[in-house]
């Protein structure tokens, strides 16, 4: 009896503390108070027991056990040739499977102790393949082996989202993979998120860093027009001259060209066509070289209704400035192509993105990636109401668009609403925004220090968890990054 009272009280002080912990961790105020809390809560809840354990069936553990003792027995032995063979041959961040999502719900912190093994000896190899004496692999072989790792490997794409105002989550998102030295080299954002992108991709450190601090970053952006104004521009109930000033502003005149120069960093702008039956354009180094920046983020940021359409502003060699594709008018990027994956992968060797998502219409829509790879029978019903739901509101809107089509604002409108129904979401690593019914109060209201720090927290509170995922997916390519630098430094100096 007194055995059953004692099991009884040990329970409860361990659900008391659980929820104590929980507590803390939602008002954790920095990554490293978070992680410490996540720590204990893995070590409680039984979920270090779970890591331990290499059995899952979602990766092929017999396959990362041998690569481990394989790597182990070949740099032992100094068998560079051999190394770099087994290197090459599955130098992929998902190799076994091993970053599929379902691996990262368990655990607070990190996955299955046999993967976090496999991660770091391939790292040690690469450092071994760095430091090995030049009498096994010449410098130049070095150069050569690590540039083409390089491009086998890939890197990451960080996204940004629309959502006006409550676009200051991702400047929490930014400041968390910041500290950890997480940023990746390619951008992309629609709407709010283009400024995000924008801002990282021609501020220097410094400036940038301000800006994240809040400094500089309150802007009167919304005003809506006069009567007078709505008579003569009826498009938009919002003026863009506020919007364009900020911009302005903090980009200066630099085409996207000579922010890669200036930074090193690829900036990607989403914006659509007004005119709906025109595909959406990603703006970038590539694609539009010499478009000022400024003037795609503002395209980017013209929400219809909101704000009148946008003509793009390019600038030639002389400096004077011209219209780009004149005649043709641009709206908000996130109305057609939220997350431009599929075209970054292509022009940058993307190997995984990671989302940034705060749009209001979106947001509440949102799952876990516990909820998305679920595969049990109690799983099916929610799949399928989501699957026949985006049908029948693609349906009802074809049926409309038959009907009422005629009508240019509101077949504008419809094609508008079918973009945005038909997008795809989600990247390979997800951060999402949690609404309450405040936070569309924030929506149309000018940055405030008191929303930008509510709004950055959140971010940051909402990316931490992630962390350790990201870091999983990165650190062999930022091992491969730092490497390769300085054995070019030692090239050259």
């Amino acid at each position: 009896m007194l055995k059953l009272i004692s099991q009884q009280t040990s329970k409860i002080q361990q659900t008391y503390q659980t929820k104590k912990l929980q507590n803390q961790l939602e008002h954790a105020e920095s990554y490293a108070e978070w992680r410490n809390i996540a720590q204990q809560l893995d070590q409680m809840s039984g979920a270090q027991a779970w890591k331990q354990d290499p059995k899952s069936p979602y990766y092929s553990a017999d396959v990362i056990a041998s690569r481990i003792q394989q790597l182990k027995g070949y740099r032992a032995q100094h068998q560079v040739r051999d190394l770099i063979h087994l290197l090459s041959e599955g130098l992929t961040y998902d190799i076994g499977n091993i970053c599929h999502p379902m691996l990262f719900v368990v655990c607070r912190l990190g996955t299955k102790q046999i993967i976090e093994d496999y991660i770091d000896e391939v790292n040690q190899t690469l450092r071994y393949l760095e430091q090995v004496d030049e009498t096994y692999l010449s410098l130049d072989d070095k150069i050569s082996f690590f540039e083409n790792s390089q491009i086998a490997y890939g890197q990451p794409a960080l996204m940004f989202s629309g959502g006006a105002t409550l676009g200051l989550f991702h400047s929490g998102m930014c400041k968390a993979l910041q500290e950890q030295d997480l940023l990746p080299n390619v951008f992309s954002g629609s709407s709010a998120g283009a400024i995000m992108a924008a801002l990282l991709g021609t501020l220097d450190t410094a400036r940038f860093n301000q800006l994240l601090s809040g400094k500089n970053f309150y802007s009167h952006v919304f005003e809506f027009k006069s009567i007078k104004m709505l008579l003569k521009e009826p498009e938009g109930f919002t003026s863009i001259e506020h919007l364009k000033s900020f911009l302005i502003e903090h980009l200066g005149d630099v085409t996207f060209a000579e922010a890669y120069q200036r930074s090193g960093l690829n900036i990607n702008i989403a914006v659509a066509p007004y005119d709906a039956s025109q595909s959406p354009r990603v703006l970038n180094k590539y694609t539009s070289p010499d478009l000022l920046v400024w003037s795609a983020v503002l395209a980017s940021c013209a929400v219809p209704i909101l704000f009148s359409p946008v003509e793009l502003t390019a600038k030639k060699y002389d400096g004077s400035h011209v219209p780009f594709l004149a005649n043709t008018r641009w709206v908000d990027g996130s109305v057609r192509s939220d997350f431009p994956q599929e075209k970054m992968v292509r022009l940058y060797n993307v190997n995984y993105t990671i989302a940034s998502q705060a749009n209001p219409h979106v947001v509440p829509f949102m799952q876990t990636d516990a909820d998305r790879y679920r595969q049990d029978l109690l799983s099916w019903p929610e799949r399928i109401v989501r699957r026949q739901g985006k049908i029948f509101v693609k349906g009802m809107m074809d049926f409309t668009r038959e009907r009422a089509g005629a009508v240019p604002q509101v077949r504008r409108l419809l094609d508008h609403g079918y973009g945005i129904v038909d997008q795809h979401y989600y990247g390979d690593i997800n951060v999402i925004g949690k609404y309450n019914l405040r936070h569309y109060a924030y929506l149309l209201k000018n940055p405030t220090p008191e929303i930008f720090k509510k709004l950055q927290r959140e971010g940051e509170r909402a990316t931490w968890p992630k962390i350790s995922m990201i870091e999983m997916y990165a650190r062999t390519g930022k091992t491969i990054e730092h490497i390769l630098a300085r054995l070019k430094q030692r090239q050259s100096g």
